[in-house]
């Protein structure tokens, strides 16, 4: 059983973004085991933890490692498969081993004491936009005016203040089509003889349109920060439309946006934030959302690595108090 301090990484096989991550700890020669609950347990993985007080005590076993639970220094969270996913649940019986799975595993792996990049529940309560922008606007950030409705009387009227107003979900959701493609609802300008009663099915999120020049990704790890300036030929609002037609550029930080997203990380308990800035002709950057566990390996590669070496620190140092 491998019982020196290890990094339990929680994620599929085809997140790649996890291998920059994996590659500089292993280059360092920090042990790190690999793990994607829903598909490894129980045909690939066991676990067994027995509660001790307040610690568990027991052992992960996979097909090429027996890890110690008590060895774990740190555990990094990324983009595990949702359970029931791999295969249809066509019984209760089915159902019920699911939902077992589902929080035996991620209960025992949740409460393992270790450091936690980031909590799944604190990523979970971070989730929520609502959340995300009243928060950012204590921490001091400059937010857009919003609303969330399914009240139409109530869209028409934000809509009919604003010079322009845009749309975007309040939720990222993954959709496909009849043919199985993938399908993505982009951030775009609203009309108000757009809107109609069909907004009453669900919340919908709506803003104030920033006059931005460049969007701002800032890929935060503790105090550490990575911004990276978006630039895009065209006219469409939402960069991730055509990644053909953006650039990358580093752009540096003022010590009132680092205060904020410091301020902004402490009140959710996160140690990673991936943030989203809508950058403006006189400089001002426009709180937009906080992922708790988003993307940042798409940038320049510079930042990128840097951003791999951060979280390799912060893993590696973890704590197994």
């Amino acid at each position: 059983m491998t019982d020196s301090p290890t990094v339990l990484v929680i994620t599929s096989l085809e997140d790649v973004t996890t291998d920059l991550v994996l590659n500089e700890l292993y280059g360092r020669g920090v042990p790190a085991v690999r793990l994607d609950p829903a598909v490894d347990f129980p045909d690939l993985a066991s676990i067994s933890a027995q509660i001790e007080g307040a610690r568990l005590a027991g052992g992960l076993t996979t097909p090429t490692r027996r890890l110690d639970l008590s060895a774990v220094r740190s555990v990094y969270w990324r983009r595990p498969s949702p359970y029931g996913g791999a295969s249809r649940v066509t019984s209760p019986e089915q159902q019920f081993a699911v939902e077992q799975c589902r929080a035996g595993y991620t209960g025992i792996l949740t409460a393992l004491t270790a450091l936690h990049v980031n909590d799944l529940f604190r990523n979970r309560a971070a989730d929520y936009k609502p959340a995300q922008l009243t928060t950012a606007a204590r921490c001091g950030f400059t937010v857009p005016k919003s609303i969330v409705t399914n009240d139409p009387a109530e869209a028409e009227k934000f809509v009919a203040a604003h010079e322009a107003v845009i749309y975007k979900p309040v939720h990222g959701v993954h959709l496909t089509d009849e043919r199985g493609r993938s399908r993505t609802v982009w951030t775009s300008l609203v009309d108000v003889h757009e809107l109609d009663d069909s907004i009453a099915l669900c919340p919908h999120l709506f803003q104030a349109c920033v006059p931005k020049v460049a969007d701002i990704r800032l890929a935060a790890v503790g105090d550490r920060m990575f911004a990276t300036r978006i630039d895009k030929e065209g006219d469409h609002l939402d960069w991730r439309y055509d990644q053909r037609l953006i650039t990358f550029s580093p752009i540096s930080v003022s010590p009132a946006i680092r205060a904020s997203v410091r301020s902004y990380l402490h009140a959710f308990g996160l140690v990673f934030g991936a943030f989203d800035f809508a950058f403006d002709s006189a400089g001002r950057w426009w709180f937009l959302e906080c992922n708790p566990n988003g993307q940042w390996a798409f940038v320049d590669r510079p930042t990128t690595q840097a951003i791999a070496t951060a979280l390799a620190d912060t893993l590696q140092k973890g704590t197994t108090a």
